[in-house]
């Protein structure tokens, strides 16, 4: 069964971009299509729009809050509620379960450029470099995605191409995180320039920033302690050394493209690929036409462009309470007022751009930023118990909000939780929340049952659950433990 000759290099990449919806699942049963080296692959010029696409399953990840906000404290519903059984903690098998269908579709796709690309010669082996460290970061990527949400998970590194496919059990998270590790590590090597050609690509620096986040999971939710918080910061300090600043003005950092603070993005455009997740918590005009600051209110005209379904919970608010001159807090929300009434709190974090037409929710998803690379440096040194390093991390977040230095108490326990109070208003609603929370949980700073609203009185676990239709096709899978 070779339908794949039915298939150009364009076709292709317009199915990873509705997302393979018309492919069965690998490492569940036979694809109907595969993407093999008889279609593609006759010469260098075939492989950079292969990894051009594969970055349609990045951007659809990066944009899904699902598994990085739903089950945090960060939202509760709006006018238009938006927010599923995820956020109310009810999962099973069969409800808000994990189907990693996508998540190996590209996989696959990395796996077998990487099989590949030896075999041919390249004009510029720079160029060669550069297409496989970007495909190494890209698998990364998505098998740290996958160990944040469901913790161990099969590992395939071989490339498919024919129709036997393994049937493959979970891994242990730190056998995959071994492979994260090391794609991320030959990936760094491999980049010829250490600048940023491309905000919205894989690089050095992204590599690097990667690395970082996946080392500090790996030293508090894996136990590798010591020795991951010191890798943490050695990658952090390449990023620092990369060419990214932060930006004085806090408003601009999601609503300028590519800007200097930025280190990669998921780009977004109206005319291109639509909205993102902003797009959710975008009031529209109807639900707000009796606001008395209705011109303070960045809203869209109609529930196409701005569904109203989320909006920021008190305990994200609570925040922010005391702290009068954070300049955060106007780009991150703003209160409905009717009269003298507060009514609600929408969220500004996103705001689109406003059009002749409309508004819409097209800013870049920020993937990695300089200051989330400031806030793992101070909570690895946290980690480490060298406090006077820690605070001089967290302050540089801190001075550009304009709430000045921090002045708490300085033993781990209490530096710990202002560092995680900081993430939550400095990272409000860029899908960072829950894997905050696992990360403190396990590294004993906040117990997620007590802290996270619809998680107090519950046992469900806090990895995801496999859903029924993978494990049915795969007799080596067992269900995450606790469902």
């Amino acid at each position: 069964m070779k339908t794949t000759k039915k298939y150009t290099l364009l076709s292709i990449i317009l199915l990873m971009a509705t997302g393979f919806s018309s492919c069965k699942k690998l490492l569940e049963v036979n694809p109907q299509s595969q993407i093999t080296e008889q279609v593609y692959f006759k010469s260098e010029g075939d492989f950079q729009p292969y990894v051009t696409g594969n970055y349609t399953s990045i951007r659809a990840f990066a944009n899904s809050i699902t598994y990085g906000t739903e089950r945090s404290e960060e939202l509760i519903n709006g006018t238009n509620s938006r927010l599923t059984t995820v956020w109310s903690q009810i999962l099973s098998p069969t409800v808000g379960a994990l189907n990693y269908n996508g998540q190996y579709r590209a996989i696959g796709n990395c796996n077998l450029l990487l099989n590949k690309i030896d075999q041919f010669s390249f004009s510029s082996e720079a160029l060669k470099n550069r297409l496989k460290a970007e495909t190494l970061c890209q698998r990364a990527y998505t098998y740290f995605y996958l160990v944040r949400i469901i913790g161990d998970t099969p590992l395939m590194l071989e490339a498919i191409t024919d129709d036997t496919v393994p049937l493959l059990p979970r891994a242990k998270a730190t056998e995959v995180m071994k492979q994260v590790f090391a794609d991320l590590d030959l990936a760094i090597s491999l980049f010829p320039e250490k600048t940023y050609l491309s905000k919205y690509r894989f690089s050095f620096g992204a590599a690097q920033a990667l690395k970082a986040e996946a080392k500090l999971w790996s030293a508090k939710v894996l136990a590798g302690g010591a020795t991951d918080f010191n890798d943490a910061l050695t990658a952090a300090a390449a990023v620092e050394a990369s060419g990214v600043s932060l930006l004085p003005n806090f408003k601009d950092v999601t609503t300028t493209r590519a800007n200097a603070e930025v280190i990669m993005s998921a780009y977004y455009n109206r005319d291109e690929n639509g909205a993102n997740y902003g797009l959710n918590a975008l009031p529209f005009l109807t639900a707000i036409s009796n606001a008395s600051n209705l011109d303070s209110i960045a809203y869209a005209l109609t529930s196409v462009n701005g569904q109203g379904g989320y909006q920021i919970s008190k305990e994200s608010r609570s925040l922010f309470s005391g702290l009068v001159n954070d300049k955060r807090v106007p780009s991150t929300f703003i209160i409905e007022r009717q009269g003298t009434t507060q009514k609600s709190a929408w969220i500004t974090k996103l705001p689109g751009t406003k059009y002749a037409d409309d508004r819409i929710s097209d800013n870049d998803v920020i993937m990695f930023r300089l200051a989330d690379i400031f806030m793992i440096e101070a909570e690895a040194y946290a980690g480490l118990n060298n406090s006077a390093q820690a605070i001089t991390y967290l302050n540089k977040v801190r001075n550009r909000a304009g709430i000045g230095n921090y002045a708490g108490g300085t033993d781990k326990t209490a530096l710990e939780r202002a560092i995680f109070d900081e993430r939550g208003r400095e990272f409000f609603f860029e899908n960072k929340r829950w894997y905050d929370i696992v990360r403190f949980h396990f590294g004993g700073t906040i117990n997620a049952y007590t802290y996270v609203p619809n998680l107090r009185g519950k046992t469900v676990p806090l990895f995801w659950p496999l859903s029924t239709t993978v494990l049915a096709a795969n007799a080596n899978l067992v269900q995450t433990p606790g469902y």
